[in-house]
């Protein structure tokens, strides 16, 4: 592929512990070919003070490494607390880009520039010109928008200039709710939670009553089982305008990941062979991309119009 295409590294959307992070991130620092390391917490605002500590040392190492870092907004905002941190995430002066992911930072960033993140929803090119216009500088679109989506929101990115960034691995954010199912499943409230998200650090299966599981439950969030898997569709999403390729991190390792889609997105592996080198990778819960093909999300489409099944 002639186009450079930037690989991102999206926020853990996870319950990690301080110390998983700081070495995850080290490793990242030190090893990982990504150009672009989102950090931040995106879905619970109990967890941020696990981590915020060592935000700001983690945003510099990785600098020092040539990473490019932004900072990531929850994605939903309920308290006046949370209202409150993602105004000061948004006014910091410490320089570095901001991804929106919720309009209350939306309303903190407006006329200034800054990226739009996955969980804002941007589904048509009204919405996306109508941001651009009020700084939005760059779109990470929602995982679940088809290959026809997004070639027309990439023909209207590159009339606005704007960068588009589309999630080629790990697990898709599907709902965000105002209720806390990880902690109801282990007979608890959401105020009275202990964290309990913490004993899965990439995610809670969830079974369903007539099949095979098919959802994982982050916390507030409802994410897919499988992790998707979007490498056969690389490099015709060079010609739809994507400017970036986002991986999802998850409790697998992340720098063979980031070298498989680097190797891929830099032309000196194909397609068939990123796929092959990932599938080796063994990862239990296997790969889907249903939703590039406009099918069922948790389907894997072997070839357009062509279903080998389930994910395991």
């Amino acid at each position: 592929m002639a186009v450079k295409m930037d690989l991102t590294l999206g926020p853990i959307p996870f319950h990690w512990s301080a110390e998983a992070r700081r070495d995850f991130y080290a490793r990242i620092a030190d090893e990982a070919p990504v150009d672009t390391v989102y950090l931040g917490e995106v879905i619970c605002s109990k967890r941020a003070p696990f981590h915020e500590p060592d935000l700001y040392e983690t945003a510099e190492r990785l600098e020092r490494a040539g990473k490019r870092v932004v900072i990531s907004s929850l994605a939903e905002i309920m308290l006046k607390r949370e209202r409150k941190a993602t105004q000061g995430l948004c006014d910091g002066e410490d320089g570095r880009e901001v991804e929106a992911n919720n309009a209350a930072a939306l309303l903190h960033l407006t006329g200034r520039p800054h990226r739009v993140g996955p969980y804002m929803n941007v589904y048509n090119e009204e919405t996306m010109a109508f941001l651009a216009a009020r700084g939005a500088t760059h779109f990470a679109l929602p995982a679940e928008l088809p290959r026809d989506a997004v070639a027309v929101l990439g023909e209207k990115a590159r009339v606005l200039g704007a960068g588009l960034e589309v999630q080629v691995f790990g697990r898709a954010s599907l709902a965000l709710s105002a209720r806390c199912y990880h902690a109801r499943a282990h007979g608890r409230t959401k105020d009275n939670c202990q964290f309990v998200c913490e004993e899965d650090p990439d995610g809670m299966p969830l079974d369903t009553l007539d099949g095979p599981g098919f959802l994982t439950v982050n916390g507030i969030q409802t994410m897919s089982r499988s992790y998707m898997n979007l490498a056969a569709a690389v490099p015709e999403m060079v010609g739809m305008g994507v400017t970036a390729l986002r991986l999802g991190p998850q409790k697998q390792d992340m720098v063979a990941v980031a070298h498989i889609y680097r190797d891929l997105a830099d032309g000196r592996i194909g397609a068939d062979e990123a796929t092959s080198q990932l599938d080796a990778l063994k990862m239990g819960p296997g790969f889907s991309n249903g939703f590039w093909w406009g099918e069922a999300g948790y389907r894997r489409i072997a070839r357009m119009g062509a279903a080998d099944g389930v994910s395991a």
